[in-house]
């Protein structure tokens, strides 16, 4: 009776309306969450068995490969990795190579393979063997038409050298070596790290990291926020990495300069998408610790020719 003569009686109504309101509300923000989360959750299992998948194709490739080479007899007889003095000590010999006119065949092979005039050419030389030059691709193919000397060099840089048959291989110093002036900038989703060089001397460096989260264990509505957390954070680093690479862009003396971009595949590439950047080359290395270490161990790593005695 007091409440109704006071008016408490519908201003408690109203309370427990608005506490069955609140009570609905939370339940729908509980319900999203958690359907936010396992969103998440079901995307780092998808990305895990993705690359454990990934892993397994190599394997098999590896496998089916040496299946391939033990039924065929075919294998190269030589694979090194070679950089520096040994790199171009191997360089020398093979413009040293003289033979008669149109005797050398140098050839860039893309990754489908050799073309259909080229491989008749080769296979009038290798046989069998011009398999192992597909296997190669994408490659410089460097083969005298004696067979004496047959090889296939994978360098940093791509070449479009059409086949050409010469008296010895055209090769170019700058597809393996850092020759002249350029720049290589090392990219991962936590670091960014961009040098600028005078053959292998460095003369010039600008390098940052930035506070990105790593893993998350846990599950639920803290999962779902640590996701887009780290999302977030991800996006600002590659804006920083995208206005030190656009300033660099705009130096005076970057018209000569070729740029190389290497680090993370899936962060390079998006660069590269997300950019006006055009870089003379690209590649995926693996790269850690902090930036100015990081950056000599990408450049080593870039800066290496894979050789494949036929």
């Amino acid at each position: 009776m007091l409440d109704e003569l006071l008016g408490r009686a519908s201003l408690k109504e109203r309370i427990d309306d608005l506490e069955e309101e609140n009570d609905r509300l939370r339940e729908r923000y509980e319900a999203e969450s958690e359907r936010r989360a396992e969103a998440a959750t079901a995307r780092q299992d998808a990305e895990e068995r993705s690359n454990r998948l990934e892993d397994r194709i190599a394997q098999l490739e590896g496998e089916l490969e040496r299946i391939d080479e033990d039924e065929s007899g075919l294998a190269v007889r030589r694979r090194d990795h070679l950089r520096g003095g040994r790199l171009e000590a191997v360089l020398d010999r093979l413009e040293s190579f003289r033979t008669d006119p149109e005797g050398a065949l140098t050839v860039a092979v893309d990754d489908d393979g050799l073309a259909d005039s080229v491989r008749a050419d080769l296979a009038d030389v290798l046989g069998d063997r011009t398999a192992l030059v597909d296997n190669a691709a994408p490659c410089l193919c460097c083969v005298d038409d004696a067979g004496l000397l047959a090889v296939t060099l994978e360098p940093p840089v791509r070449s479009n050298r059409e086949a050409t048959w010469n008296d010895r291989f055209a090769l170019e110093r700058e597809w393996f070596l850092p020759t002249g002036r350029h720049a290589l900038a090392l990219v991962r989703t936590d670091l960014f790290a961009l040098g600028v060089y005078d053959d292998n001397e460095r003369v010039d460096y600008r390098g940052f990291e930035s506070d990105v989260k790593g893993s998350h264990s846990k599950g639920g509505f803290s999962q779902a926020r640590f996701e887009r957390i780290r999302d977030g954070q991800i996006d600002d680093h590659l804006e920083r990495c995208r206005e030190a690479l656009a300033a660099y862009e705009r130096g005076g003396d970057r018209a000569e300069t070729p740029l190389y971009l290497v680090g993370q595949r899936g962060v390079v590439d998006t660069l590269v998408e997300e950019s006006a950047l055009e870089p003379a080359a690209t590649t995926a290395v693996d790269a850690t610790g902090d930036p100015k270490p990081a950056l000599e161990d990408a450049v080593r790593s870039f800066w290496t020719t894979e050789l494949q005695v036929l």
